[in-house]
């Protein structure tokens, strides 16, 4: 065992490495090398309510050269880091930029008027930048994702009641623009500012329409759309529209400037277009023309893919740091007896019975994941509760953790009892006072791991992330809702159990591990896939939303885009370290942890 601590303590060191390479790497780009200052803003709002914000202010951007900028959000159930691309490369082209934190997401204060504060962020962003001398307040503009699109449209309204407006410009990305007057008559609520739509044309939620026989029509049709011809023509009467086609630029005279109306449409879905270098050029494009860019740059010379690498090079290195740092624990005189007395070897099967209880296990976790998911996410999130979203995912690992140890119980006393499966020999059963003490080790973990994260933002505000799924510090009123976490564990103790003492076995080689992580992660890849070339091959969704009062199952389908890779690399991580301990309980509890840690606070909290 000599030889795993020598490896242990060689890949504790390159874990380091590379989470400190991911904020070094991270910063410089967010920075442009220097050339942008970039702060964290806790700014008391006109609506009374802490509101968390990154500013970044190029150094050309002084009082004596007050410089354009832009305020941008992020969607629902997300945070102000997911606006990255947006904030690099706008503020490596001279704009001010902040990226809010919407009310209750992220480090804003969690309020008990969601809905009534839910669309105000980006107008409280305007006010904020509006009142610092380094900025051309007549040169402000507006931009997010979904719903922060949404408080974009709540901005605009809001800035119109102002006699001298505040907003110049403004893009709605993946939502729809505004097009009527109170009464529904056809109007142009922007009035003489520049509007630009990026509307993709997979969308799951937005660009949608009625058909001629009342049947829902989605994102593919939106071009015909009222919506969108009514805000191309400027909200004349439909008596007078001429029919207007995306990507073409359409100026008409409003109040004495030409104003600008455009319609971007990439082929993509709702989620990927914030992650999109496609979407991403129109909006340096767009800004850059309408405000005037301080330092002009090509809309396709794009950094922020930088930041996003090395933000998954930080994933990395978190997950090889809680497999050698649990490992190196395991060598230390307190936690000595969780080690392994001797490397763990894979179970050998030797009949063909034995290959297909593994392969009927492994199926069978899968397919009822897949079946009961839309479900349960539908009670969770229907439920009136602060998060509906970790609510939901928790009931499903639950169900999906008993249904792993009921499949366990059958095995043993199927087939394994009568094979020769000792489960103490395979970590199963130990003493409660061991069990204790994995606990215990697992909880030192996870404070160091995520100590290490909030290190990584106090000093280079830098999380590790990749697309969706984001391992991010947290303020401290995100603590009441870690019962929350508890939801995990029967799943990740029962999975660790499953994929360990039952399933280490000599099917599939060295790639047993992978094997037994694809079919853990298997639900979420089989729903995505069914839902996505559904709508691809017929402009169709397989779960559509098709009025407000049904289930969100498209926003339930996107969910399981981070868990695919937490589900496959929890699984990695429990084998790594059941090779070091011969115990499944501490991998377990700590991805049981982490996950919990990570699900509350990448959503949406309701103050209940």
């Amino acid at each position: 065992m000599e030889k795993t601590k020598k490896i242990a303590k060689l890949f504790l060191c390159i874990s380091l490495a590379l989470m400190l390479l991911c904020g070094i790497v991270v910063s410089a780009v967010q920075t442009s090398g220097g050339d942008v200052v970039m702060k964290e803003l806790n700014i008391e709002t006109d609506s009374g309510y802490t509101m968390s914000a990154y500013l970044l202010i190029p150094k050309t951007a002084t009082a004596e050269n007050p410089a354009p900028a832009i305020v941008t959000s992020h969607g629902y159930l997300n945070n102000k880091e997911m606006a990255d691309a947006n904030y690099v490369e706008l503020a490596r082209r001279g704009f001010v930029v902040l990226s809010v934190d919407q009310p209750d997401h992220g480090d804003s204060e969690i309020t008990p008027d969601f809905f009534i504060l839910a669309p105000d962020g980006v107008y409280q962003g305007v006010l904020a930048l509006s009142r610092m001398p380094f900025v051309d307040s007549s040169r402000i503009g507006v931009t997010g994702h979904s719903m922060g699109s949404w408080s974009v449209n709540a901005a605009i309204k809001a800035d119109n009641l102002n006699e001298t407006p505040l907003i110049a410009a403004a893009l709605i990305h993946c939502n729809d623009p505004l097009y009527t007057a109170d009464d529904g008559s056809f109007a142009n609520p922007y009035g003489n500012r520049d509007v630009a739509v990026i509307s993709a044309v997979y969308d799951e939620f937005f660009g949608t329409s009625v058909g001629e026989n009342g049947e829902p029509l989605s994102s593919p049709y939106f071009m015909s759309t009222d919506t969108a011809q009514a805000f191309l023509n400027f909200g004349k009467d439909k008596a007078e529209w001429e029919v207007r086609k995306e990507y073409t630029e359409y100026y008409e005279n409003v109040d004495g400037k030409d104003t600008l109306r455009i319609i971007y449409r990439p082929p993509i879905i709702h989620p990927w277009s914030h992650f999109s270098a496609r979407s991403e050029s129109y909006i340096c494009d767009f800004f850059s023309k309408t405000l005037g860019a301080p330092n002009p740059i090509e809309p396709t010379n794009q950094v922020w893919q930088w930041k996003e690498a090395f933000n998954l090079v930080g994933v990395i290195g978190f997950a090889i740091f809680l497999c050698s740092f649990t490992t190196l624990l395991v060598f230390t005189p307190t936690f000595a007896s969780l080690r392994a007395a001797e490397p763990v070897q894979p179970m050998e099967l030797k009949d063909r019975k034995g290959k297909l209880w593994f392969w009927l296990s492994l199926v069978a976790g899968a397919v009822f994941g897949s079946v009961i998911y839309l479900t349960l996410l539908n009670i969770g999130n229907s439920a009136p509760v602060a998060q509906g979203e970790a609510l939901g995912l928790g009931l499903w690992s639950t169900c999906c953790g008993l249904f792993t140890i009921l499949s366990m119980i059958v095995y043993y006393f199927a087939y394994g009892k009568k094979n020769g499966l000792d489960l103490a020999d395979r970590g199963v059963k130990m003493p409660l006072k061991k069990l204790g003490l994995s606990a215990l080790l697992a909880l030192i973990v996870v404070t160091v791991a995520y100590a290490i994260v909030f290190v990584e933002d106090y000093f280079f505000f830098a999380d590790f992330r990749f697309w969706t799924l984001a391992i991010k510090a947290f303020e401290a009123p995100i603590l009441r809702y870690l019962p929350y976490v508890l939801l995990f564990f029967t799943y990740y103790i029962a999975i660790s159990v499953a994929t360990n003492s039952f399933n280490y076995n000599t099917i599939g080689g060295k790639a047993n591990g992978i094997i037994c992580g694809l079919f853990a992660a298997a639900p979420a890849l089989v729903l995505p896939w069914i839902q996505y070339i559904t709508y691809y091959s017929t402009n169709h969704m397989m779960w559509m939303q098709k009025t407000m009062a049904d289930p969100n199952y498209p926003m339930f389908i996107l969910w399981l885009f981070p868990i695919v890779l937490i589900l496959f690399g929890s699984t990695i991580i429990s084998r790594m370290i059941y090779k070091a301990t011969k115990n499944p309980y501490i991998a377990g509890i700590i991805n049981a942890i982490i996950v919990g840690i990570i699900t509350i606070t990448n959503t949406c909290t309701v103050f209940t």
